[in-house]
C-alpha cells in the first residue's frame, strides 16, 4: 500500500484535504476517481463499472450515507440538543437568538437579539456562544457581562445569522468516531495554546496566532480566553499558554488518541448518531462532568467532519476504513 503522504505530494495546497483522501482511496479500491473542476479537486467524480458518484467542497458532505435530513439536522446545533434531549441524551442545552430582522415575521417570539441578554442574565451573565450552524470553531467562545456580549453579537453578526447561548460546563473533552454504530477511533481534545521563544509577550504570540486564524477565515481568540495572566508577560522558550475554550484542531487545538475512562461516553455518542439517523458522526461528548467518569453530556454531532488527523497521525489505514464505507454505502464497492 502507498503511503498517503507520498500521494499527497505534488498536490496544490488548497486540494481539499477530503478530494485527496478519496483520489488515494479510489487508486487502493481499483475505482476512477475524475476531476471535473480544472485540477482544484473542489468537484470530482468516482466511478466503478456500474456506477458514478459526485462529490463537492465547501458545504457538500463527503459522506453521502447520511442522508440530507439527519445531516441538516445535525448541522443545526439547537435543533440537535432538542431531538436528542427528546430521547434521553443529556446535552448542554441552551437556547438560539436570531442577530438580524430579517424574516422576523416568519418566527416565533422570544429568540430576537434583545432577547438573548434576558437569556444570559438567567446564565449570570457568562455563557459559552457560538453560531447556531457554524464550524470549525469559529466563534465559539466564552463570553463574560452584558458589555462583552453586546461586543459579540455584533461582532459574530457580520458573518452569522444566529447564536446559541448556553451554560458553561466543565469535563474532559472527547470526539468518537462513528461507522455504523462501530467506534472507528476516538481521541481527547486539548486546547490551543502560544508557545514562548523568550522575547515576545502573550500579547504579541496572540497577535501572531490570530493572524494565522483570521488567514484561514476563522474568528480570533479572545483576550478573555487566555488563562489567567498578564499580556506583557514573557513566557520562557518552550513555554506553552494554553486558551480555554474551542479546542477545535482548526483553531490550533490539538487532539491525542485516548479513550474515554466510562463506556457511557460511547453510549451516548452511538445513542446520538443513531437518534439523528446518521450513519457516519463525529461525536463531541464531556465525560467526566462534575468528577463523574459516567456523567457524559452531549457537546454536538458532526456529520460531516473532517479527519485531517487522520492523516497528520499516519492513519491511512482510518482514512481507506472511512472511505470503503462511503463507496461501499453508495454501491460502488461490494461490501
Amino acid at each position: 500500500m502507498r503511503h498517503l503522504r507520498e500521494f499527497r505530494a505534488g498536490k496544490a495546497a488548497f486540494y481539499p484535504d477530503q478530494a485527496v483522501y478519496a483520489e488515494y482511496a479510489c487508486a487502493e479500491f481499483g475505482l476512477a476517481f475524475q476531476d471535473i473542476d480544472g485540477g482544484t479537486g473542489l468537484l470530482f467524480r468516482v466511478a466503478s463499472k456500474a456506477k458514478s458518484l459526485h462529490f463537492g467542497a465547501g458545504r457538500c458532505s463527503w459522506y453521502p450515507q447520511n442522508n440530507s435530513t439527519a445531516a441538516t439536522l445535525a448541522s443545526d446545533k439547537y435543533f440537535t440538543n432538542r431531538v436528542l434531549e427528546s430521547a434521553g441524551v443529556a446535552t448542554l442545552g441552551g437556547d438560539y437568538f436570531f442577530l438580524h430582522d430579517r424574516h422576523r415575521a416568519h418566527r416565533p417570539a422570544g429568540h430576537e437579539r434583545e432577547d438573548a441578554f434576558g437569556y444570559f442574565r438567567k446564565l449570570h451573565a457568562a455563557a459559552f456562544i457560538k453560531p447556531l450552524q457554524g464550524s470549525r470553531g469559529d466563534f465559539a467562545q466564552v463570553v463574560h457581562g452584558e458589555a462583552a456580549l453586546d461586543r459579540y453579537l455584533l461582532s459574530v453578526s457580520q458573518y452569522y445569522d444566529a447564536v446559541l447561548i448556553q451554560p458553561i460546563i466543565a469535563g474532559l473533552e472527547y470526539r468518537i468516531f462513528l461507522i455504523d454504530g462501530e467506534v472507528a477511533y476516538s481521541v481527547r481534545k486539548y486546547p490551543p495554546f502560544v508557545s514562548g521563544d523568550g522575547v515576545r509577550t502573550v500579547r504579541d504570540l496572540l497577535i501572531a496566532h490570530n493572524a494565522a486564524l483570521q488567514a484561514r477565515g476563522l474568528s480570533p481568540t479572545a483576550v478573555t480566553a487566555i488563562s489567567e495572566t498578564s499580556l506583557d508577560t514573557v513566557l520562557a522558550a518552550g513555554e506553552r499558554w494554553a486558551m480555554r475554550g474551542r479546542m477545535n484542531l482548526s483553531a490550533g487545538g490539538t487532539m491525542v488518541f485516548e479513550a474515554p475512562r466510562s463506556e457511557a461516553a460511547f453510549t451516548a455518542a452511538r445513542k446520538a448518531a443513531q437518534t439523528l439517523g446518521l450513519r457516519v458522526a463525529a461525536v463531541d461528548v464531556f465525560a467526566d462532568t462534575g468528577g463523574d467518569p459516567d456523567a457524559v453530556r452531549i457537546i454536538e454531532v458532526n456529520s460531516n467532519p473532517s479527519i485531517r488527523l487522520l492523516e497528520e497521525s499516519n492513519r491511512d489505514d482510518l482514512i481507506l476504513k472511512i472511505w470503503r464505507h462511503t463507496f461501499s454505502a453508495m454501491g460502488l464497492l461490494d461490501v
